[in-house]
């Protein structure tokens, strides 16, 4: 039954970005595909994340997350790393853990778990890679997350560092 939701939630999140006009279009890519963040874009790309991270919740059977501004930092912080690191990974250049971030911040919670992906895709691209991998989707489907930050660090070529941090 769990699996049927998931699945539901999958479709609802296609059927989300295909109907919410310009803003939430993935044609947005230069000359050999490469997707764009714009500026236009980038006040609803945390919005319009939460809102499909909250469909497939939701689909699962577990409470929302609301968006959080330290949370949102601390990714922040750790999507340009990796990007100055070159690698996908959880620790910090300063050898920092998700962990640290969050205490950098203030925040006050409970990490629950970070997501992070390299790639040239956009934001609903990115989730559903996410929620194809088991370890991934168990993190943003962890119904003890209650908050969620989202960012990521656009490089010139295209490559965008994504990082998801849930926390209690």
């Amino acid at each position: 039954m769990q699996r049927r939701a998931i699945v539901a939630g999958m479709a609802l999140l296609g059927l989300a970005a295909c109907g919410r006009g310009p803003a939430a279009s993935t044609t947005n890519s230069a000359p050999g595909g490469v997707f764009r963040i714009t500026p236009e874009m980038e006040a609803q790309i945390g919005y319009r994340m939460a809102d499909s991270v909250n469909t497939l919740r939701q689909a699962a059977g577990v409470a929302p997350v609301t968006l959080d501004a330290a949370l949102t930092a601390a990714a922040a912080t750790h999507s340009r790393d990796m990007a100055v690191q070159n690698r996908p990974w959880h620790f910090g250049s300063d050898g920092s853990s998700p962990v640290d971030r969050l205490q950098r911040v203030g925040y006050a919670g409970r990490l629950v778990g970070e997501v992070i992906s390299e790639s040239y895709e956009d934001d609903t691209q990115t989730l559903a890679a996410w929620m194809s991998d088991p370890e991934t989707r168990a993190v943003i489907l962890d119904p003890t997350a209650a908050k969620l930050g989202l960012a990521w660090f656009q490089e010139q070529e295209g490559k965008i560092w994504w990082t998801m941090v849930l926390a209690t």
